[in-house]
């Protein structure tokens, strides 16, 4: 059996989760193994992407989705829109250096699609500017992973859940800073060169084993996030139907 197979089997008679932005499944794969049926929706062609996927827009296959009723086959909503307009890479001192190129928002948009579903939802974006309630922080070290890889998720839709405790940090990401080479617990999944972790280091430190493409891996977030905020947020509809 295919690793794509193992990942996909046992999934009938879940609730469904639309994935939108979905590249090629971190955030998938924990909804799913929480027990939900997951769809990702991605303007680029996916062909790691673990489960049922579409190639869209993803606000403009959303709003079709409003506009026809069919989004009423899904449950809940997760996003994880490009954060470049909001970044480290594209805000601050490096936006004032002239680095990097113009990037378009489209968080307001998307939350404004999002209310509109009814359904709960996630919005998932790194620390960074980007215009999102801080509902919920998470990171590596709180489930004992080998990236730090801070995010945070606007929780919207009639839910929330609190806030775990954020664990102290063992030590220093792995890799050159400002010229200054630095050992540590945690590999820096992201970009390339300078200590920056190798596609097999990324794969064991997120816990992600269904795509070696570097990008991919670089944009993920791992399963562990999505599959603890997945399971809170079944407990909470649980309680709400008892």
């Amino acid at each position: 059996m295919t690793q794509h197979a193992l990942i996909r089997r046992a999934v009938s008679n879940r609730p469904r989760l639309l994935d939108l932005f979905c590249c090629a499944g971190g955030a998938a794969v924990g909804y799913m193994r929480a027990g939900f049926e997951v769809t990702g929706v991605d303007i680029a062609d996916r062909p790691n992407y673990p489960f049922a996927f579409v190639r869209a827009d993803a606000l403009e296959y959303l709003a079709g989705l409003i506009a026809s009723g069919d989004i009423g086959r899904y449950a809940a909503v997760h996003a994880s829109p490009p954060c470049q307009a909001g970044c480290a890479l594209t805000v601050g001192t490096n936006a004032a250096r002239g680095w990097g190129r113009t990037h378009v928002q489209l968080i307001p948009e998307l939350r404004t699609l999002l209310d509109a579903t009814g359904l709960p939802y996630v919005i998932e974006q790194p620390n960074g500017r980007a215009p999102v309630r801080r509902d919920l922080s998470l990171c590596g070290e709180m489930f004992d992973l080998g990236v730090l890889r801070h995010r945070v998720f606007e929780l919207g839709g009639g839910w929330n859940i609190p806030q775990p405790a954020h664990p102290k940090h063992r030590g220093y990401v792995r890799g050159y800073r400002h010229g200054v080479y630095r050992d540590g617990p945690y590999v820096a999944a992201y970009g390339s060169g300078g200590g920056k972790a190798t596609i097999p280091e990324m794969q064991a430190a997120m816990g992600i084993t269904w795509t070696d493409v570097r990008e991919e891996l670089t944009e993920a977030i791992p399963p562990a996030y999505t599959q603890w905020i997945a399971a809170q947020f079944l407990t909470h509809e649980r309680s709400a139907a008892a």
